[in-house]
């Protein structure tokens, strides 16, 4: 298996965690909103996931802001953060627990 598919990895929500936890759920990947699901719903494994995935993205555009001016990569990372972005709400609006591309196994290392 490549890194790539090991990177995108799929787990099944409980049903009854998706519906209470869906709404608040899309905040995980709207920059530092990623914190309002990571702090208040703590006992949602859905909620969880991808405020953790949503929070290793908001690092990722951190870093992004702070290449632009050393080397020029801020632009390519923060294109690429929000393409991220967007492949993890349109995950969010599936009722998917999906891992993001590349980094979503950090986010699943993420132990809080």
């Amino acid at each position: 298996m490549s890194s790539m598919a090991e990177g995108m990895q799929s787990h099944t929500p409980d049903p009854k965690d998706l519906e209470e936890n869906k709404g608040i759920t899309f905040l995980s990947y709207i920059g530092i909103l990623c914190l309002i699901p990571l702090l208040a719903k703590k006992e949602s494994k859905y909620a969880q996931f991808h405020a953790k995935q949503g929070l290793v993205l908001f690092g990722f555009e951190v870093l992004s802001s702070i290449l632009v001016p050393v080397f020029g990569l801020g632009f390519i990372i923060w294109l690429i953060a929000i393409i991220f972005a967007i492949i993890g709400l349109i995950n969010v609006s599936k009722g998917e627990m999906k891992s993001l591309p590349l980094i979503g196994s950090i986010g699943e290392k993420i132990n809080l």
